[in-house]
């Protein structure tokens, strides 16, 4: 290029783009062919801070673009909004600087402000400073001022001369014109005077000028001045601006990155001023991220996994993301289709997650080019696994940097910290750390903690609610701090930095702050080293990999570790005596002991006893337990909660990617499947999803070993898979997978007729000999059969409530032996609480069948189990679980007065045994059974308790389900609890939340509720919108309350449809009657169906009947509805019916808004529990279907 381009400094395009200097810095110049070069590219010439570029500099590095907005941004913009509006109102200087790291955005910040400040006299300049700018002496001025006289735009130093000569002699004499020549680039003759003088008073005449230029200018307009890269003004244009905002009124907005060294003392008196906002950026959120990637590759919606990973690797940083998409774009990994039709696309395991992920509704009309009305989604390439990649050159620059600045012992601690993950404990750390001492270990990390390398935690949940949201922009008072006497800063100094030592030894979780850094840092090890470091932390982590101390350390698949045999560590008799313990193995002592403590069989349930007198025992029997557990002395009621989730964070998690690490496959695919049944266990379908495909990828390597362990790994992964299925309804998916999981566990289900009845025969025969020899005493089964069994009774109990759900009659044979099946497994195991269980779910199976003679018995038969057991540990969770269940079973069968005994004893024991988890479920069921009852003051309190638990637990679904009961209250209850606005908010922030978007039972409910009050009010369009994403959730049907919930919510949506389609005439609107009254008759044929159901699905048939002129079967439909309502003592219901009733055959017409005018007029709770509005009169509250239809097409 020297050759080619003499007498000028030129580079490559690679050059020009690394140099991260503006544009007006180069020029580009005309290609030649150069020997030896095929394609050079564009070539550059470097112009520098010549005169050719020095006044072509008033405009920021980037130009806005109109189609693209600022997202994640609006508290900034608001600040500029205030500050601008206080500056135009007090016509006094105003300061407004931005801080923040490079990368943050702070550039497209100030194009938007540059935007937004246009108006009729405002004069807006705008310049971006680099690292050279600094090094120019009043370099920032004179940008400014050649903006304010119009020197930007000549062509020439004449024109510029003679401009400036008509602007400024009215200010300063002729003589004095030669002052300019320098700054301006001008050639005015010098004289004697100017020659003469120092260069310090030809500075002052020169700011006394600009001064008074100024002066002038901002009584005709006003100035705002914003600089890009502030951190880069020279000391002189700071001493100018400082005097300049003292003097006349100017708005000056600024964007810089943190100063390296001290500010000088202009700047920092600047920031200290009263007139000054200081902004410190912080990152943006994770939905501005997702919008922000959708909307750079011109997609709808991008893949859950890639969303992760960018939301994570970005830590909210604009530039971050950027960086990652292209390097993912680099790697090909970036995989971009059409978008299927949910609908049309037919469901398999790959595909059941997939494209879930989209931007949020206002941003959707940025989103996308659609060619020929087909919108794109962006996928990843098949079998990448973004965790190993490596992070993008640019990234791993930044975090070099970082760790180069920092002494060898930090760097150390770093690179050791890498080893072991994102998230680690201090005791894990410790434990790697060569030749540390705790207190040297602590020193260093506050350091680090100070300096944003590492974040530290309390416990599991302080980390889960800071990764939901990045932190946020916020305003430092740089005045207030300057109060402070100087000693008192210097101590505090100090004080914070030992508060932070404090604060570490509390906090036993840190967390790399960027994963970049984690990355970078890892990265710098040796293969050898990596092995070394990632076999210790394993074998630290080993002797923690399993359920927490209240769970009693159990496997979370149960006896897993008997199977399977996968320790680095060897076991001591002790260790396996409590391993024996934690899995419910007594010795005889405490055999003895336990059934000294409780009655006898025979003394509980005498033979003489009615149903009414067992119902009293029961109750009884739960309350002497209560109060047992409340003031024994033993230890009985846990200290502490469940801690299984942080375990499995901190401990099963890594542990898993450790073994990864060592290429321990079959170590590695152990954890993986105990971390897919703990997610499973906390409701996190997806997440169990993620990591069965981890354990799928790990299979298939070790497909060629055939032993036992292997063959019960391959048939654990189907049972979780089966799981997963039937969670998400997938039913017919879930019927596979556990039918192959029943083959490989050697317990083959039945196939076709001939095999179901033999098997059906041999099942009756070892159900009678069980049921025998319970009373025996006997061996329990090997460890390694205790694992098969629980695994069969997984399979058996999904199969019996997956072949209910089906119509057609031949299933209900299959279900009747997967039934039975569960229990004789269940009994094999000897195990009391699989036999209660199983016990349970066969009387709820023959209860739903409408088999009346067999579910009393096996009740009973539950209850004088739980007889046997001791008043501690996994005893008294039985206990808990029976009242529980049996307060399920109750309500779905509508026996509500009984259900609310049941739940309300329950519920008093979930909340001693400290187990959220059961706590929550409880809580939802008793809260549906009051609300049925119309038992309001008992239901607040329940909800009350709900809303805490959610709280303190940051439970979505219990918080979600305290909406859904508040969504109710509102639609039938005639009072308001939370409002409208309020439920609809809650929606419109968590329906992407995983664990909702994957319970579709509740968001099915929630959807349904909105998009019936929408129907209610005739706001179709918005009853759409809510109707049609209810829709795409009701093929996933699941045998569970709260599916029904939802359908029955949808279901009635779809009625207040049909009611719009009858008064419009439409065409198909009889076609839409008869299938709409036969899908209503088909859930309450279902089997799953509870009769809790039936009078709400007969309330809706009427409706229906009544819309298409069939008064015969509407009477016949209201009066079932109402017995049912009697027999099961459901208020609420039979209040809504007798008022239809009465409506229906009235002659009275319905105002088109009178459901208005009942919402305008809704009471409080607060009223109603304060007196001023008695309960008769909200119950009158109700939504009264409209049928004053004038021509009745049929």
């Amino acid at each position: 290029m020297m050759m080619y381009y003499p007498g000028m400094v030129t580079c490559d395009s690679v050059t020009y783009n690394g140099s991260n200097l503006p544009a007006y810095f180069f020029k580009e110049l005309p290609k030649k062919v150069m020997k030896g070069v095929g394609d050079s590219g564009p070539i550059y010439q470097c112009l520098g801070l010549n005169e050719k570029v020095m006044f072509g500099m008033a405009y920021l590095i980037c130009n806005r673009n109109e189609g693209y907005p600022l997202l994640g941004r609006e508290k900034e913009i608001k600040y500029f909004m205030c500050t601008m509006k206080e500056f135009l109102i007090s016509n006094c200087s105003q300061i407004l600087m931005y801080e923040g790291l490079s990368g943050f955005g702070k550039s497209q910040i100030l194009m938007e402000i540059e935007y937004l400040a246009q108006g009729e006299n405002h004069r807006t300049i705008a310049i971006a400073l680099t690292k050279v700018s600094f090094h120019q002496n009043f370099y920032t001025i004179q940008i400014l001022m050649a903006n304010v006289l119009g020197l930007d735009t000549c062509k020439h130093y004449k024109e510029r001369q003679s401009s400036l000569q008509s602007k400024v002699k009215t200010l300063l004499d002729d003589k004095f014109h030669c002052l300019l020549n320098d700054i301006f680039h001008v050639q005015f003759p010098i004289s004697r005077e100017i020659s003469r003088m120092s260069t310090t008073r030809k500075q002052k005449h020169l700011e006394a000028l600009f001064m008074k230029i100024l002066e002038k200018t901002v009584k005709e307009e006003r100035i705002i001045f914003i600089i890009d890269e502030a951190q880069f003004v020279d000391i002189a244009s700071w001493a100018f601006m400082e005097k300049l905002i003292q003097t006349v009124p100017i708005f000056i907005i600024m964007a810089l990155s943190p100063f390296i060294d001290s500010p000088c003392a202009s700047a920092s008196a600047i920031m200290k001023n009263r007139n000054t906002t200081y902004v410190t950026l912080g990152a943006v959120q994770p939905k501005d991220i997702r919008n922000k990637v959708c909307i750079d590759l011109n997609v709808s919606s991008i893949s859950k996994e890639l969303d992760a990973y960018l939301v994570e690797g970005s830590c909210g940083i604009p530039y971050y993301c950027e960086e990652l998409l292209k390097n993912l774009d680099n790697h090909k990994i970036l995989l971009f289709q059409q978008k299927e039709s949910e609908e049309k696309t037919n469901v398999t395991w790959n595909n059941m997650f997939r494209n879930l992920t989209k931007p949020t509704g206002e941003f959707n009309i940025f989103s996308l080019s659609k060619y020929d009305g087909v919108e794109e989604v962006c996928n990843l390439a098949s079998g990448v696994r973004l965790r190993n990649l490596s992070p993008p050159a640019s990234l791993k620059e930044i975090s070099l940097v970082q760790l180069d600045s920092m002494s060898l012992s930090h760097q150390m601690l770093v690179r050791c910290a890498a080893i072991i993950g994102l998230t680690f404990t201090t005791e894990l750390l410790f434990e790697i750390l060569p030749c540390w001492n705790m207190k040297m270990m602590i020193k260093a990390l506050a350091t680090l903690v100070e300096s944003n390398i590492f974040y530290c935690f309390r416990n599991s949940k302080a980390l889960r609610l800071a990764l939901k949201h990045n932190v946020t922009s916020f305003e430092v008072h740089y005045r207030s701090l300057s109060l402070k006497p100087r000693d008192m800063l210097a101590r505090g100094e100090q004080e914070e930095l030992r508060e932070k030592e404090g604060e570490v030894i509390e906090c036993h979780i840190i967390r790399f702050r960027q994963p970049m850094m984690q990355k970078t840092a890892y990265e710098l090890w040796l293969k050898d080293q990596k092995i070394a470091m990632h076999l210790k932390c394993a074998r630290f982590l080993e002797e923690n990999a399993h359920r927490c101390d209240h769970c009693r350390n159990r496997d979370f698949i149960p006896y897993h570790h008997f199977t399977v045999d996968i320790r680095l560590n060897t076991l001591d008799m002790e260790t396996i005596k409590k391993m024996a313990k934690s899995h419910g193995f007594q010795n005889k002592e405490e055999i003895m002991f336990s059934k000294a403590e409780m009655p006898k069989i025979s003394e509980f349930f005498s033979e003489d006893l009615s149903p009414q007198g067992i119902k009293e025992k029961i109750l009884g029997f739960f309350d002497l337990i209560i109060t047992k557990m409340k003031t024994s002395q033993e230890d009985i009621i846990p200290l502490e909660s469940c801690q299984c989730e942080e375990i499995l964070q901190m401990v099963i998690l890594p542990l898993a990617h450790h073994f990864v690490a060592l290429e321990e496959n079959n170590k590695a695919l152990y954890y993986f499947l105990e971390i897919a049944s703990a997610y499973l266990i906390l409701g996190d379908n997806y997440r169990a999803y993620l990591y069965l495909n981890e354990g799928e990828k790990l299979l298939k390597t070790l497909k060629k070993e055939k032993s036992w362990s292997q063959t019960f790994e391959s048939a654990t992964y189907y049972t979780l898979k089966g799981q997963v299925c039937f969670n998400m309804g997938h039913m017919v998916l879930a019927k596979k997978m556990l039918r192959r999981a029943l083959k490989l566990l050697n317990r083959t289900f039945p196939y076709n007729f001939i095999s179901l009845f033999l098997q059906s025969h041999v099942e009756k025969n070892r159900h009678f000999y069980f049921l025998n020899q319970q009373g025996q005493e006997g061996p329990p089964p090997e460890k390694k059969r205790l694992a098969q069994l629980y695994q069969q009774t997984t399979c058996f109990s999904l199969l019996w409530q997956i072949y209910s759900l089906n119509y057609f009659f031949h299933h209900q044979y299959y279900g009747n032996l997967a039934a039975l099946m569960q229990v004789n497994t269940a009994l094999e195991t000897q195990n009391d609480f699989q036999i209660i269980k199983a016990y349970l779910d066969y009387s709820l199976y023959h209860q739903l069948r409408g088999y009346q003679g067999m579910w009393f018995n096996y009740e009973i038969m539950a209850m004088e189990q739980i007889l046997n057991l001791p008043l501690k540990g996994e005893g008294i969770e039985i206990m808990a679980h029976v009242a529980d269940t049996l307060g399920y079973i109750k309500f779905i069968m509508g026996h509500l007065d009984l259900a609310i005994e049941l739940g309300s004893r329950a519920h008093k024991m979930w909340a001693l045994l400290r187990n959220p988890n059961k706590h929550y479920i409880v809580l939802c069921r008793l809260s549906k059974s009051l609300f049925l009852k119309s038992r309001y003051k008992q239901l607040i309190q329940v909800l009350g308790w709900l809303w805490d638990l959610s709280v303190a637990e940051e439970h979505i679904f219990s918080k979600a389900f305290f909406y859904f009961v508040c969504l109710d209250i509102l639609l039938y209850s005639g009072f308001i609890y939370r409002t409208f606005e309020e439920c609809l908010e809650f929606i419109h922030q968590n329906e992407d939340n995983r664990i909702l978007k994957f319970q579709n039972g509740l968001l099915l409910g929630l959807y349904s509720s909105i998009a019936v009050w929408y129907a209610r009010l005739q706001e179709w369009e918005n009853f759409y919108k809510f109707f049609n994403r209810a829709k795409t959730l009701v093929p996933r049907r699941t045998p569970t309350l709260l599916y029904y919930e939802g359908i029955i919510r949808y279901m009635e949506g779809q009625v207040l449809h049909l009611q719009k389609q009858i008064e419009e005439q439409s065409e198909n609107a009889q076609d839409s009657g008869v299938e709409l009254l036969k899908n209503l008759e088909r859930l309450v044929a279902q089997n799953t169906t509870g009769p809790v159901f039936y009078p709400r699905l007969h309330h809706l048939m009427a409706y229906v009947c009544i819309l298409m002129g069939d008064g015969v079967n509407c009477d016949l439909f209201l009066n079932t509805a109402l017995q049912l309502c009697e027999s099961q003592g459901n208020t609420l219901e039979k209040c809504w019916l007798n008022m239809s009733k009465e409506w229906w055959y009235s002659s009275s017409e319905l105002t088109s808004d009178q459901w208005l005018q009942t919402v305008l007029s809704l009471p409080t709770w607060e009223k109603i529990a304060s007196g001023k509005i008695s309960i008769h009169d909200v119950q009158k509250n109700k939504f009264l279907m409209r049928v004053n239809i004038l021509d009745n097409p049929f």
